[in-house]
């Protein structure tokens, strides 16, 4: 897996997080010790490894603004959930720790998009295509359903999702 960081073109098509209500993503967040932090439009955004419009997180914060992609916000959310709590609360922009963990956080942002009315995991997995993400197998959805058994086996030793791969 690897992202592409020119995002210029990208932003139209992908849902960004001034298109979904954000009660209920502050409510996902909260639900495993997290919290949103809203950035004003234009400004910088703390915490953000690939630069703006991408979230950013430090500590127990993930930081977007409204032009922030949706599957954006979701990746940095799972880097943070991911964490062991003793590691948790000194990450600042840059989370990942191993690629299996980054493997499993991608697997991981597709279950929370799940998790918000009008996201889903199917939207979250083609904005991960569209911006550029890319799969040996071609797509984020396909590298989900049939190249992510370590990356789902990750998550299950992690307590994070059932046998059946849903989100605990």
């Amino acid at each position: 897996m690897s992202a592409d960081a020119d995002h210029g073109s990208a932003l139209q098509g992908v849902l960004l997080l001034a298109d979904i209500p954000l009660e209920p993503v502050a409510a996902l967040l909260s639900r495993h010790g997290l919290r949103l932090e809203l950035v004003a439009d234009g400004a910088p955004i703390p915490g953000s490894y690939w630069g703006e419009p991408e979230a950013g997180l430090i500590g127990h914060t993930v930081y977007a603004r409204a032009d922030t992609p949706v599957h954006s916000l979701l990746h940095e959310a799972a880097h943070l959930i991911v964490a062991p709590p003793e590691r948790r609360a000194g990450i600042h922009t840059d989370a990942s720790d191993s690629i299996e963990e980054e493997d499993a956080v991608c697997v991981l942002q597709s279950l929370l998009g799940d998790a918000l009315p009008g996201v889903g995991a199917a939207r979250v997995l083609a904005d991960m295509d569209a911006w550029g993400y890319t799969f040996r197998l071609g797509s984020a959805a396909a590298y989900v359903a049939r190249d992510a058994d370590e990356a789902w086996a990750w998550l299950q030793r992690a307590g994070l999702v059932t046998p059946d791969r849903r989100l605990v």
